[in-house]
């Protein structure tokens, strides 16, 4: 059983910055990507980074390119995401998400961000 416990997620104000981690307990066996998904409220959910487990290499949705950052500490089984110049629209529900090869994905809980103008 994979489980996924987000922190990190807070108030702040327009400009300012957030981390937020992503701890992952269980068998990482199998495990391909794992990324962040936010929801804003009446909105669906989307993608904001990923990050390959193996290659690290990353994706981004194109509203977050050069203000966030994903990254991957294996060791710890920990993904991060190093949020900069936060704005406004940035408000949503973040959730953490890995997905195995065979295309199966575990959730987080989410935690609140929220960006204050």
């Amino acid at each position: 059983q994979v489980q996924l416990v987000e922190s990190g997620g807070g108030l702040v104000q327009a400009g300012g910055s957030l981390r937020l981690s992503c701890a992952v307990s269980g068998s990482m066996f199998g495990i391909n990507t794992m990324g962040w998904y936010r929801q804003a409220p009446g909105k669906q959910r989307e993608l904001v980074a990923v990050v390959s487990r193996t290659l690290g290499s990353t994706n981004y949705a194109d509203s977050v390119k050069g203000r966030f950052t994903i990254s991957r500490d294996n060791a710890k089984n920990t993904v991060y995401l190093q949020m900069n110049s936060l704005k406004p629209e940035d408000t949503a529900v973040y959730s953490c998400n890995a997905a195995t090869y065979a295309g199966y994905a575990y959730w987080g809980q989410g935690t609140q961000v929220t960006v204050s103008s």
